[in-house]
């Protein structure tokens, strides 16, 4: 899956390519980011799963935290999982996804960097205390944040590596790397990558998430062509495809999903009106 392939997109390629995107509005980037989890949930399962009702319970967080955002959200995750003993939530192990998945609302909701970054891992280790999930959880965030405040894609992606050197140790640093490599054309053609063969590296899920969800936002095609192949390369698609649907609708805005797809979500509305009141919090 590395970019030196007949499929590869190399840097100049993705360069020349991103100058393309349309210009969006933020609050364009603010719902898409959103949006994009909820259509790659949807996606990846058919049906809304637990990565959109998770980060909708870090979303109601954000917008009622009283005199604590991370423990209203933990209230609103704990009041999700009473509701469904049987759904975990959490991923495969202690680096498993599940905290990446929903962590998005915070770099939505924050302006403050270190806030945000600080928040962002507070909020992970709720569920996921393993540095490689906290550290996974605040770069994937700086990257949404600066692709909202309008930075293209690689620019964003250099700030999450930064996020990472900074926050998450060697191994999350070795996964965002590990993204800028990837191609998801080649992933496809060669049928490459299986539950034996993708993961990142032994630290576990969380890793090989964060590593496809930034092939993905690098990947300079559009938003649903990218996504379909997210689904096709994962071994987890659902969660895999949310995540780098967050990163998809914040580069290229909620305008840019499907229209099949946006009319079967099943928070679009809510999720919508949540953007709005987090593009007047900056």
């Amino acid at each position: 899956m590395k970019g030196s392939g007949t499929g590869g997109v190399n840097t100049l390629t993705r360069v020349s390519e991103l100058l393309k995107y349309p210009t969006t509005s933020r609050l364009d980037r603010i719902s898409g980011a959103l949006l994009g989890l909820h259509a790659g949930d949807l996606l990846g399962t058919g049906d809304a799963n637990e990565g959109t009702d998770l980060t909708r319970a870090v979303l109601l967080g954000y917008l009622d935290p009283g005199r604590d955002v991370v423990r209203a959200a933990a209230g609103h995750l704990l009041a999700w999982f009473s509701s469904d003993p049987n759904a975990s939530g959490l991923g495969q192990g202690p680096a498993g996804n599940g905290s990446l998945m929903r962590c998005i609302p915070t770099a939505l909701a924050v302006s403050d960097p270190a806030r945000r970054i600080r928040e962002s891992m507070e909020l992970s280790a709720l569920t996921h205390p393993d540095p490689r999930c906290t550290g996974a959880c605040a770069a994937y965030n700086e990257i949404v944040a600066a692709l909202v405040a309008g930075q293209s894609p690689i620019q964003a992606v250099a700030i999450g590596l930064s996020t990472a050197n900074a926050h998450g140790g060697a191994l999350v640093v070795q996964a965002v790397r590990l993204g800028t490599t990837m191609s998801l054309p080649d992933g496809v053609a060669q049928d490459a990558l299986g539950p034996a063969d993708h993961h990142v590296s032994p630290g576990g899920e969380v890793l090989h998430s964060l590593s496809l969800a930034v092939g993905a936002v690098l990947d300079p095609r559009s938003l649903e062509e990218v996504l379909i192949d997210v689904v096709r390369v994962s071994g987890d698609s659902d969660t895999d495809a949310a995540i780098a649907g967050g990163l998809l609708g914040a580069r290229n805005g909620a305008s840019q999903i499907p229209q099949r797809w946006a009319t079967k979500l099943r928070f679009a509305t809510e999720f919508t009106a949540a953007a709005t009141t987090f593009s007047t919090w900056h």
